[in-house]
């Protein structure tokens, strides 16, 4: 669904190009916790979660080394998800954000995006997370792209336990943005709460760090 929604903006669809992009990160900024994290515990359930951490323990000892966290998101993937077909994933994603949203997402955050929905922009929720499981939640916020990290799947559609391309954090985002709204992307907001949204934050011209405090 994410990504569907990145290739009708690129194709410039709506014949709205010239129109202004406001920007959120979503785990931390939207949410009050990592989507991510809890999407794959809940899925695999408190038994298989504990064993999948416990496999982890490895890629953790080595990312207090690298400190890449696409490493270790991509080791995570791996334990939790390969094997999964895409559209048995995508149905967990859609069944995930119909039962979490309302513990996930911050008031103020909400109130906020609503706000600038009445404006003439484009909202854009651009996260770390898999595209395919903040996709949900981007639909349902009426979002009119959410360009996150990327899976990668077999010839089966299967899901490979790796990414297709770079983990969407930090100049990565900048990146995702201008391929979808062009090199000169005017970036109206920006909202983020954490150094991976740093580049993000700078092109914007409201820079909103960490101004979302509220909870469910």
């Amino acid at each position: 669904m994410a990504q569907e929604f990145s290739e009708a903006l690129s194709r410039d669809e709506t014949g709205d190009g010239d129109l202004p992009v406001v920007a959120f990160d979503f785990d931390g900024t939207l949410t009050v916790e990592d989507s991510f994290t809890a999407f794959l515990k809940w899925r695999a359930g408190p038994a298989r979660y504990a064993l999948g951490l416990a496999r982890l323990v490895p890629a953790a000892v080595l990312y207090l080394f690298h400190r890449d966290r696409g490493r270790i998101k991509a080791a995570a993937v791996k334990e939790f998800l390969r094997g999964v077909p895409h559209d048995t994933l995508a149905a967990d994603a859609r069944r995930f954000a119909e039962t979490h949203a309302a513990r996930l997402f911050r008031p103020d955050a909400l109130e906020t995006w609503r706000r600038w929905r009445g404006e003439p922009v484009r909202l854009v929720i651009v996260t770390a997370s898999p595209d395919i499981v903040v996709g949900p939640f981007g639909h349902d916020l009426g979002a009119d792209a959410v360009l996150g990290t990327q899976l990668s799947y077999d010839p089966q559609n299967r899901v490979l336990g790796a990414f297709s391309g770079p983990n969407c954090r930090g100049p990565e985002k900048v990146v995702r943005l201008q391929e979808v709204f062009g090199k000169d992307v005017r970036l109206k907001a920006a909202y983020g709460d954490t150094s991976g949204d740093t580049e993000m934050l700078a092109m914007a011209e409201i820079k909103g760090f960490r101004v979302f405090t509220g909870r469910p």
